[in-house]
């Protein structure tokens, strides 16, 4: 036994290369290294993909500028629909009654050639209308 502040070196046993065996720190760290490598690829591909499509989809928007209840059957939506030149848009709109009850709904087909299209939606109703919404508005389907 040795007291503190000796200079004998401390007799341990020598320990074996890696805590598995000779060259077992190496394989963990090449396979670590592959998975960041297919990792960080798979990212890559992934923000590549959606930077595509979100530069070459074209985008459909739209609003209510106004709506007016024209009857009990009745309700007028002015819609404003924001899109590309050549794109068709399908926009639904929808009226509710005062208990948030639906009480109709339209689907609009918007082929005009222009950018920008304004127009109104006259939407049959099964009650009084008390508001006009848009529901969605988007791309038309190919075909």
């Amino acid at each position: 036994m040795t007291a503190v502040g000796s200079s004998e070196p401390d007799a341990r046993p020598a320990l074996p290369d890696g805590r598995y065996g000779p060259g077992a720190d190496a394989r963990a760290d090449r396979k670590l290294r592959i998975a960041a490598v297919v990792l960080g690829a798979l990212t890559v591909l992934g923000v590549g993909w959606y930077g595509w499509h979100a530069i070459t989809d074209s985008k459909v928007s739209a609003q209510v500028v106004a709506f007016k209840v024209d009857s009990d059957q009745q309700v007028s939506i002015h819609l404003e629909v924001h899109k590309d030149a050549g794109t068709v848009a399908v926009c639904t709109v929808r009226s509710v009654d005062s208990d948030h009850n639906e009480v109709g709904r339209k689907d609009v087909r918007l082929a005009q050639h222009a950018k920008q299209v304004d127009t109104i939606v006259e939407v049959r109703t099964t009650g009084r209308g008390e508001t006009g919404e848009l529901v969605s508005c988007e791309k038309a389907p190919q075909g």
